[in-house]
This record gives structure tokens, sequence and C-alpha cells, in this order.
């Protein structure tokens, strides 16, 4: 039985800061979407879904929702943007240079010791209802 199509009333979105080397952002943007979506309160709000291919394999935990990759200018761009995020009370989940190089408890006491105005933000990633998600994100462009 073919599926019938459901408007989306959220979408996620990544920025990523341009001045990165994209392999690092890679791997923030990989530690971003793990985090948010083990992170986020309502798991049917995201849509995971099977799609089965015609030999029957199942493709699984692809979200319906459509999934944007911005660019950022900088890393102020990006704290802007969180702060509005926290404002709104829109969930995300962002990364930044002192979570890279060393263990995880070393990442976690760097990022303990630096002041939020001397973070350097790598990316953030969103995920809400769409008419507020484009009114926070809609000042950057499409990853290119």
């Amino acid at each position: 039985m073919d599926q019938v199509f459901k408007p989306f009333t959220h979408k996620f979105v990544a920025v990523l800061n341009k001045k990165i080397p994209v392999p690092n952002l890679m791997n923030a943007l990989g530690h971003m979407a793990a985090g948010l979506s083990a992170s986020y309160k309502n798991i049917p709000e995201m849509r995971f879904d099977s799609y089965f291919d015609r030999d029957g394999g199942d493709h699984q935990s692809i979200s319906d929702n459509p999934f944007i990759i911005l660019e950022a200018d900088n890393s102020n761009k990006i704290r802007v943007l969180r702060n509005s995020l926290v404002e709104k009370g829109i969930h995300f989940i962002d990364f930044t240079s002192t979570m890279t190089v060393g263990t995880y408890v070393e990442q976690q006491q760097r990022t303990k010791e630096t002041p939020e105005a001397e973070l350097e933000y790598y990316g953030i990633c969103l995920f809400g209802e769409i008419n507020q998600v484009n009114e926070l994100t809609r000042k950057f462009s499409l990853w290119r």
C-alpha cells in the first residue's frame, strides 16, 4: 500500500562555519546530528521512517523532515543564532573548537575553562517548527 504524503511541520538545519576546514566540519556535523536526535524530547516529531528497497532491504531511521545545510561567514554569526535559539526555546546542539584534540575528558575540561565569548563555533544544528526556524536562519546561504 502506498503512503499518503503528510505535510512537514518541522525541519532540521545545520549552520556551519565556512572558515573551518571541511573534514573538521564533517566531524562536528556528525556529533551535532547525533546529539540533536539523542537529546530531543519528542522523537516522533522528527518523523524517522524506514525506506524499503525492492528486495525488501530496510534502510531505517531516515527522517521524512528536510535537513538543510547552511553556511555562516564566521563563528560570531553562529553565536548570534545560538543566542536567538536560546531566547526562542528552539532545540539545538552546537560544536566548538574546544571539543577537538585530545580525549573527551580534556575536551570537556577545555570547554569548561573557556568563556562563551571566546568559543570558536564550528557549527550549530537545530530542529524546530518550520516558520520559526526559517525566520532565524534566512540570513544564511545554502552550503556551497
